[in-house]
């Protein structure tokens, strides 16, 4: 029921809002396990790149958003579901690394999982340093990473905003990234960290933003 109001009203709205200006969405592989790593600047982010893709996308979201109760919290746990989003808790050690097995789980499946390499969302448009998370899901997996750019969503629902704004958005998708090369090192950290840097590299050189080599201070 609600996935068939997702498909035939909030997917339409979605689209009259944003408007997405899409590029080389071909690029990205129609089945099996693949990684979307992309910047990050809205929370209109989580609905543009499922928006404008053939395929079911799965992004990792704060448990926070399905534990909500009343009727807002009904409504925010079901879109969410609806979306392709699995909950996980955030905080220690333990709870990253069941964020991992859950997106593991993902790929294992042969599904689409979105991931923002920066960790949060990006408080001024730059681009900044990512997390090893990434790195460790396509050595663990062997899926590709494709580089996904976003341009405008900040526009859309800048952070802060509780509704969006119509403005147009742009969706550009970059050639699949293989790092079979460093197979069986996910626990090298130097490794975690030439993977990441390439990763990001390639977000970059698609979203052309000015690069910070430090992680973002900011939590979103």
């Amino acid at each position: 029921m609600l996935n068939t109001v997702l498909d035939f009203v909030c997917r339409p709205l979605a689209r009259l809002v944003m408007r997405p200006s899409v590029h080389d969405a071909e690029l990205v592989p129609q089945s099996g396990p693949v990684i979307l790593a992309s910047n990050h600047l809205s929370f209109a982010d989580s609905v543009v790149i499922p928006l404008v893709l053939s395929r079911r996308v799965t992004f990792l979201a704060k448990a926070e958003y399905f534990e909500g109760t009343g009727v807002s919290g009904w409504l925010s746990r079901h879109f969410f579901q609806a979306m392709g989003h699995v909950p996980v808790q955030r905080g220690d050690g333990r709870a990253a690394w069941g964020a991992v097995r859950v997106a593991q789980g993902v790929l294992a499946q042969g599904g689409a999982l979105a991931i923002y390499p920066e960790g949060t969302r990006s408080l001024d448009g730059r681009l900044y340093r990512g997390r090893t998370g990434v790195a460790r899901l396509t050595l663990l997996t062997g899926a590709p990473v494709v580089p996904v750019a976003l341009a405008g969503t900040d526009r859309v629902q800048p952070v802060g905003s509780r509704f969006p704004r119509p403005h147009r958005v742009t969706v550009r998708f970059g050639a699949p990234l293989d790092f079979s090369r460093y197979s069986g090192k996910e626990r090298q950290v130097p490794v975690l960290r030439v993977v990441t840097d390439e990763i990001v590299a390639a977000i970059r050189m698609l979203s052309g933003q000015e690069y910070v080599n430090a992680y973002h201070p900011a939590a979103a």
